[in-house]
Parts: structure tokens; sequence; C-alpha cells
């Protein structure tokens, strides 16, 4: 078993086809599946199913995935830090949802501790890539939330990926309109009153991932749903096909692609709870450590 071999599986595994994962990796596709084969005779398991529709993962490969995702984050941090020609500089990572406290405390570590040579990351991403990002050790900190409909799913998600989850606080649920919506400037107003408006909703992808929506809601029949993967193009449909979309209020002057926006409270209610994930037992680095101190600042529970 080598590294390329589990590189190979994670790829596979995120693919839908095996012609798909050779064109990613650059590798033809009977070395791809020779070498996949090769490691599940060594292994004595199967990873994939093979059938004349595709292939998906076992029981077992499903279990093998999650250690493989660790043992390849973990030789790419060694990789990154010892094989890199940049060697020598500091470096730290954060995933998160967007919320701009995440983004605020990020910039704080860097004005506070003014490292001279580093190299940080804070990737803005989908749920399910900030909870990979922490457990395969991409990132030291992440930035989630659920709400009551898919709390049980999380909290089962942290427990199996071996997180510790940090709450900072919850927060009501809101419905987000353009400035000059015919609802805006109310106090509340009730989901039903919604149901002649696009709702327009962040793509999580894949069925799977119905539950790691980071709306509240999830579980509610929207007549009419519009799912984007950008908040630009999510701000332009709601501008324009007077739409909707469903958080927690927290809408920041300083963000200019949010300027147009308003908050109306939602009758219905659905907490949300925001916070910060580690990996469980994991050391942290002086960055991750001064960037929970400044989360910390906005904890409210």
């Amino acid at each position: 078993m080598n590294i390329n071999q589990l590189k190979y599986v994670l790829e596979v595994a995120g693919s839908s086809s095996m012609r798909e994962a050779s064109t990613k990796l650059f590798v033809s596709q009977p070395a791809l599946s020779s070498s996949i084969r090769e490691l599940e005779e060594e292994l004595g398991i199967l990873i994939f199913e093979r059938t004349n529709k595709g292939i998906s993962l076992t029981d077992e490969g499903r279990d093998f995935i999650s250690y493989a995702k660790k043992a390849v984050g973990q030789y790419e941090i060694l990789e990154d830090r010892y094989l890199s020609k940049d060697g020598g500089r500091d470096r730290f990572a954060v995933s998160s949802q967007h919320y701009s406290f995440a983004i605020r405390a990020f910039t704080n570590v860097i004005k506070s501790i003014r490292p001279e040579r580093y190299d940080f990351c804070i990737r803005e991403t989908k749920t399910k890539e900030v909870l990979d990002d922490v457990a395969g050790l991409k990132s030291e900190v992440g930035i989630v939330s659920f709400s009551g409909s898919n709390e049980a799913v999380i909290r089962k998600i942290f427990r199996d990926y071996q997180l510790d989850f940090t709450p900072l606080m919850i927060r009501e649920t809101f419905v987000y309109v353009w400035k000059n919506h015919q609802i805006a400037g109310r106090d509340e107003v009730s989901i039903d009153e919604m149901k002649g408006y696009p709702c327009v909703s962040f793509d999580q992808s894949g069925d799977g991932n119905f539950y790691l929506t980071e709306e509240a809601m999830s579980n509610y029949s929207f007549d009419k749903m519009i799912k984007t993967d950008d908040r630009a193009t999510s701000m332009e449909i709601l501008a324009e096909l007077g739409g909707y979309s469903i958080g927690c209020g927290m809408l920041s002057g300083k963000d200019a692609i949010l300027q147009g926006l308003c908050s109306v409270k939602l009758k219905e209610e659905d907490p949300i709870t925001i916070g910060y994930i580690t990996r469980k037992g994991s050391i942290l680095s002086v960055y991750a450590g001064k960037y929970i101190e400044e989360l910390l600042k906005y904890k409210e529970i």
C-alpha cells in the first residue's frame, strides 16, 4: 500500500466514474483500475462494488475511506511543510461556512501575531468540506452551524469524524429579501406567506448531503426552490426574481455584496447554532489557539 493508491481511491470515491477519476489523475483507466485492484487484494477487502452501471463504495470501502482521508491529509501536511520550495513559512488554515466574524477573527490573528513569513488559508466552503478539512487535518479549525432540523445528524458526524464542537451562539431564523421586496421593512413574516416567491438555497451537492444544509427549515417542503453555489449569484436572483433565502439574520454592513439585503424575522422557529470544530485530541498551533481566542470574543452562550 502506498500514498498514490490512497489518493487514487479517494479520487475514484469522489468521481462519478472510473473514467472521470483517471482524467483528473492524469493516469490511464486500466492503470488506475489495476492499482486499486492490487490494493484490494493486499488488504483482503473489496473497496468498490463494480457493476455495468458504474462503481460504488462497499461498506468496507466507506470505512477504509475515512482512514485514507486522514492518512493522505497528514501526508500532504508533511509534504507541504518539508518538501515545498518555500519551507520555513508559518502555516495555518481555517475552513468555514460564510460568517463575517470568522473572517474578522482570521485577520485579527495576523494583525496580532504579525508573522514575518507565512502561508495562511481561509476556505469559505460547504458544510461537508468544512467537516472533511478538519477531520483530514487540512484545516485546524472549522466554523459550522446546524438547526434543530439537522442537529442530530450533524452531532453524529462530529462523533464519527472525531471532532469536538464548541458552540458560540444561537440565532433565531430570518428571511432575507432584497430591499425593494414587498415584505421589506416588516417585523415578522410566516413561511406560508412566502410561498409565492422562490426560495434560494445554498447547494450542498448530492442527495446524501441533504442533512448538511446550512439553512433552517430544511425539512419544509418549498413549492419553489432555486439552488446556487455562489453568493453573488444568489443575490442577483433575490433582486431579479423577488426571491428569499433563510438565515440567522447576521448581515454585515461592511459586506458590500449584502448591502442590498434586509432581514425579516420568521414566525416559525428553527434556531441556528453556530460554533467551531477542532480535531479531537489535536495539539493546536499558536495560530489556531489565537484564532479560537478571537472566536470566543463572539461567544454568546
